[in-house]
């Protein structure tokens, strides 16, 4: 039997409305690496920011040292659990199709249509060099 494709529940992220959220202070005691200090600002200017529920902070803090951690040492180990971290909050594209969350700026894209090139007689012109291309 064969398995057809279902569109899942998704719903869109609101946009971020006029102001910068404030992200909530890192832990003291701590002497934080500025690319991490970034990182944290960024996550919590992100659309994804509005779906986090403040027992999601325990888990992001978490994270937080494991990314501070990594500007540090760099290993292979803790990038792959960075990885695995941050997808359970939805940092990357394929952990927000998982979690079916949808950002605004791909919904309008969606909206307007992804246009196709002129292929005029031939599709394969794609596969050509780009000099060999007739215009």
């Amino acid at each position: 039997m064969k398995g057809r494709y279902q569109k899942g529940a998704t719903r869109t992220l609101p946009p971020q409305e006029g102001a910068i959220r404030r992200a909530p202070a890192l832990r003291p005691g701590r002497d934080w690496k500025p690319q991490t200090r970034a990182w944290w600002k960024s996550l919590f200017r992100s659309p994804m920011a509005s779906e986090y529920l403040q027992v999601d902070l325990h888990g992001l803090y978490r994270l937080a040292v494991l990314v501070d951690r990594f500007w540090l040492e760099g290993t292979p180990s803790l990038a792959a659990e960075i990885r695995l971290e941050a997808s359970a909050y939805g940092l990357d594209p394929l952990s927000r199709l998982r979690l079916q969350w949808v950002t605004e700026n791909v919904e309008k894209t969606a909206q307007k249509g992804a246009k196709s090139p002129d292929l005029g007689a031939d599709p394969r012109i794609l596969l050509m060099p780009t000099d060999r291309k007739r215009g």
